[in-house]
């Protein structure tokens, strides 16, 4: 089994930023790909940003242009992941979600709320 913690949602004002953190721990011999998705009440869940093990990132085009090529980082050491969120919009409000691929199986956090005020 593998266990997610999420940290570091908030409340923060439009254009202001926030770090989100996932740990990982159980059995994990290697992570594939983590990630964070996110969901705002009444929509579905997607994806907002990940990276491989390897370093290969994948972002939500809705956050293409805020969030850098370095904005989602990974410790595979320390089995963590990293979301630096800037320039955050009334539109980011959801709630975040870690996730792990340990293949073959998806792995989730309980979730972190974010919410930006306008």
């Amino acid at each position: 089994q593998v266990q997610l913690v999420e940290s570091g949602g908030g409340l923060v004002q439009a254009g202001g930023s926030l770090r989100l953190s996932c740990v990982a721990s159980g059995s994990i011999f290697s992570i594939n790909v983590m990630g964070w998705y996110r969901q705002a009440p009444g929509n579905q869940r997607e994806l907002v940003a990940a990276v491989t093990s390897g370093g290969i990132t994948n972002y939500a085009s809705s956050v293409k242009g805020r969030f850098t090529i370095s904005s989602i980082s990974r410790d595979n050491a320390k089995k963590t992941v990293y979301l630096q969120m800037n320039d955050l919009k009334p539109e980011d409000t959801a709630v975040y979600y870690c996730n792990a691929v340990v293949r073959p199986r998806d792995y989730w956090g309980q979730g972190t709320q974010v919410t930006v005020s306008s």
